[in-house]
């Protein structure tokens, strides 16, 4: 247990659980998408659907798509700054059978076209739990610096990425593997201890196996 475990996080709003973790999970869609969104449709389930306005919800979920973080003074006025941007936002209320009751899938567009969607719990005390990337399942907490490695289902291709990072100096703290069908596209969800340089993504993604890959910033 650690300082941020006993006295929360530094933040701005009413509740850890509805702001700073929202905040935290706007952020994680923002780095997925790896440009300013122009378009955003965020679902809302359990808690979140039903207080989400009078907790402050939705100002801390477009404050992290626009990636502030959970202390920044603008959270207040975000609905005001994204307009202000030309960044449409919707909100609307879900049912997600069996999932946690701070959960919500946000879908982001670029100007360029890209798509990125993320859906994840906010579980107390600011803290996050990533469950599902572009509809493939995933368990990340935010709290390392996380690689997500888009890959084709082949032999040897988490040989080769696991080799990399070993060379690289980067220790694997947890690894997880998500795969639509066997032989198809896989996602391996990898928490590293230590810097992840931008040279160090360059050359990951520079490997064979690899289609992509996504750095989210431990937060």
């Amino acid at each position: 247990m650690n300082v941020f475990d006993i006295i929360g996080p530094v933040m701005i709003g009413p509740s850890s659980s509805h702001t700073a973790g929202a905040v935290r999970l706007g952020r994680v869609a923002f780095s997925l998408l790896g440009e300013e969104a122009v378009s955003a449709e965020i679902e809302l389930a359990g808690s979140f659907a039903e207080t989400y306005r009078g907790h402050g919800t939705d100002k801390a979920l477009t404050a992290g798509i626009m990636g502030m973080d959970s202390d920044d003074e603008r959270i207040r006025r975000s609905p005001q700054i994204a307009r202000e941007k030309g960044l449409k936002i919707s909100f609307r209320e879900t049912s997600l059978p069996g999932a946690h009751p701070n959960t919500a899938r946000i879908t982001l567009y670029g100007a360029s076209g890209r798509r990125a969607q993320v859906q994840g719990e906010s579980v107390g005390g600011g803290s996050i739990l990533v469950t599902g990337v572009n509809g493939m399942s995933v368990s990340f907490t935010g709290q390392y610096n996380t690689v997500l490695v888009l890959h084709m289902d082949k032999p040897g291709a988490i040989a080769a990425v696991a080799q990399f990072m070993a060379s690289s100096g980067l220790n694997i703290g947890s690894f997880r593997l998500s795969r639509s069908y066997r032989g198809g596209e896989a996602l391996m969800t990898i928490e590293v201890d230590g810097a992840v340089t931008d040279g160090l993504m360059e050359a990951l993604r520079a490997l064979p196996p690899v289609l992509q890959a996504i750095l989210i910033r431990a937060m």
